[in-house]
């Protein structure tokens, strides 16, 4: 028991942490697994278990939900967990809690929940869907995303996005934007190990924000950092080759993993055009990319879904580099719109990043497009992409467990061929076969047949080229030999937890030995 640690990631989070209306990426989401718990958890099969809740029952067509909360948590502040507080945070998330205004979290469950209420005597709360949606419990985790808060936060203006007060295992202590972010150890945390013994063991945690890779690992090296994390192929590269000495260890994943691709708005030119995307997918010399850039660490994506995750599939057709064939495409653009292909491409700032772009305009020159580069701060990333305001963008997203859980990121609710009206869809692409197969896998009770149409979406993507598909993401949290914990602690109902890093990891059940 005992200790503190310096964990060092590779950004700030933008906007803060009030939670319903944040846009968080992996730094962000580790700060909220620190201060935090969600109502479920998954587990090592990706199964979604009781986590803050002590049951999460549904119906026999899952359009009723009843989630029972465990007894005697209270928040940082000392205030009750009670059903009438998590109903209000539910609130917030879909919008209809005054005091909170979502943007992306409306969108998640804005029209898709018709009511909640909630009986602190039976410390219930029931919430009824507009459709039977038989992965609702997936939902209540959204990436570590969906914590609770208490009411004072929930209610606190502007101050939501900074005063955090949640039932997680850490209390913060101090947040000095661009430097640092504390957090100290919670003396009344719920959740004891698999021993019985009280959680979390640490005193302390500090975030450090460190946007170089190099840098974050030559900290860990020197013992300025005892943690850190990253996704670079680079990195990946030297942990593996340190931790072979004994010099860190490497806590590495690709399970529920996320994709890495760059991708294409179809909102606008030149890639409402479905040449102009043959043309980037075609162009794109994989192998070599790999080989040079990754230097074959990842495993190559051929869609969305990783491996592992419902909708996986094998071979989807998603088509591979011919130089000629993209010249074709190149020149098919130009008898359709009668311009040059011609377009921007944005990364990160970080020096993997301006590299990567540099290899891909090469590859996109070389079919006879003109591509010109830029960077942006990770701060600032997301925003951009929420509105349109690119493209050809790098991206990851979609970790997990697939299925129903990426809904939310393509699904249109108005007809083709309008811009998608989902703001999350960032590239804006609005298609009826996709559409169609959304909703009937979101419905679908038996799970053979949701997975069928999940594998349709999969191949619909193949077929469009609505994104180019690069990677399927290896995680590494390194550390220093004596920092141990990772992935996190048994979960309350005795499963182990998901082996996954793309949503980050708990933080309570990390621990230091001399």
């Amino acid at each position: 028991m005992g200790g503190s640690i310096t964990y060092a990631q590779d950004a700030e989070t933008a906007g803060g942490l009030c939670l319903p209306e944040a846009q968080l990426a992996i730094s962000g989401i580790n700060y909220a697994r620190a201060i935090y718990d969600t109502l479920t958890a998954p587990d090592e099969n990706g199964k979604f278990v009781p986590y803050l809740a002590a049951k999460v029952e549904k119906n026999a067509d899952a359009t009723v939900w009843t989630i029972t909360l465990r007894d005697g948590i209270t928040f940082h502040d000392g205030t009750a967990l009670t059903a009438t507080v998590v109903k209000n945070n539910l609130d917030a998330y879909r919008g209809t809690y005054p005091a909170r205004h979502p943007v992306l979290f409306g969108l998640v469950f804005g029209s898709y929940i018709s009511d909640i209420t909630a009986d602190d005597a039976a410390k219930t709360i029931t919430v009824k869907t507009a459709q039977p949606w038989p992965a609702f419990d997936a939902y209540l985790w959204s990436e570590a995303r969906l914590g609770i808060m208490a009411q004072k936060q929930l209610d606190d203006g502007a101050e939501c996005a900074k005063d955090l007060i949640g039932t997680g295992p850490f209390s913060l202590k101090e947040w000095v934007v661009n430097d640092h972010f504390t957090a100290v150890k919670n003396p009344k945390y719920w959740q004891k190990d698999k021993d019985g013994v009280q959680l979390p063991y640490l005193d302390q945690i500090t975030f450090k924000p460190v946007p170089d890779g190099q840098q974050r690992l030559n900290g860990l090296q020197s013992g300025q950092f005892d943690l850190m994390y990253t996704s670079s192929p680079l990195d990946v590269e030297q942990i593996r080759a340190l931790a072979k000495n004994g010099g860190v260890t490497n806590n590495e994943s690709d399970k529920f993993t996320s994709t890495g691709h760059i991708m294409l708005n179809e909102s606008k030119p030149p890639f409402d055009n479905a040449h102009a995307r043959k043309a980037v997918v075609l162009a794109f010399d994989m192998d070599s990319y790999f080989k040079v850039r990754l230097h074959d660490i990842p495993p190559k994506a051929n869609g969305p879904f990783a491996p592992g995750a419902q909708g996986f599939l094998q071979d989807t057709g998603f088509p591979t580099f011919n130089l000629d064939e993209a010249k074709k495409e190149v020149a098919a653009y130009k008898t359709d719109t009668g311009k040059d292909l011609a377009f921007t491409l944005g990364n990160t700032t970080a020096p993997d990043s301006v590299e990567d772009l540099n290899f891909w305009k090469s590859m996109f020159e070389t079919a006879g497009m003109s591509v010109s580069t830029y960077t942006v701060e990770e701060t600032q990333y997301i925003n951009k992409a929420v509105a349109r305001d690119f493209e050809a963008y790098a991206w990851r997203n979609f970790p997990g467990t697939g299925g129903d859980t990426l809904f939310v990121w393509w699904h249109c609710n108005n007809a083709p061929p309008a811009t998608c009206d989902n703001l999350v869809n960032f590239g804006g692409f609005n298609d009826t076969q996709i559409n169609s197969d959304l909703d009937k896998g979101r419905a679908e009770l038996d799970a053979t047949k949701a997975n069928a149409s999940y594998e349709d979406v999969n191949r619909a993507f193949a077929k469009q080229l609505y994104n180019l598909w690069l990677d399927w993401t290896v995680w590494s949290v390194a550390t220093s030999p004596k920092v141990h914990g990772i992935p996190g602690p048994t979960l309350p109902d005795g499963s182990k937890p998901s082996p996954g890093l793309g949503d980050g990891h708990s933080m309570a059940g990390l621990f230091v030995t001399k």
